[in-house]
């Protein structure tokens, strides 16, 4: 007869290991997400990384072709940096639509459900341009 002292332990599960985005203000495990623009440190970080990737291209080239041609070194404009944010340290969705400047504070506490940026006006919307209407279908929009 066995006794639960003769019973091997129980195996112990293994811990839950959180992956993806984090939270910019706790470190919590985010649920929400907007964009805001690059600082210029962040676009400096970038540039100097196509230039070790058009370094280490050219180095690959074959030399009996012609030089690769890279075009222009990227700028901060048209990119965007996401910002995560737990359910408590959200801003309004009406916020999270719209592109933030790269100086941004969001997400302060202290601004929720704000921020303190003026964020960029948005294109006007594209629905109001009939050939862009006829190209997306119907059950796409809202209201239809």
């Amino acid at each position: 007869m066995t006794t639960d002292e003769d019973a091997p332990p129980a195996p112990t599960p293994a811990p839950v290991v959180s992956t993806g985005p984090f939270c910019a203000a706790c470190g919590e495990l985010a649920a929400v997400n907007w964009a805001r623009r690059p600082t210029a440190d962040e676009v400096t970080e970038v540039i100097k990384t196509e230039l070790l990737r058009r370094e280490q291209l050219l180095l690959l080239a074959d030399p009996q072709l012609p030089a690769p041609d890279f075009g222009p070194l990227p700028t901060g404009d048209g990119m965007t940096r996401t910002v995560y944010a737990c359910v408590d340290h959200a801003i309004s969705l009406d916020g999270a639509s719209l592109i933030h400047a790269c100086t941004c504070t969001a997400p302060n506490p202290a601004d929720l459900p704000d921020c303190d940026c003026t964020p960029e006006v948005p294109d006007p919307e594209p629905m109001d341009d009939p050939l862009v209407a006829r190209m997306v279908p119907a059950h796409w929009t809202t209201g239809a």
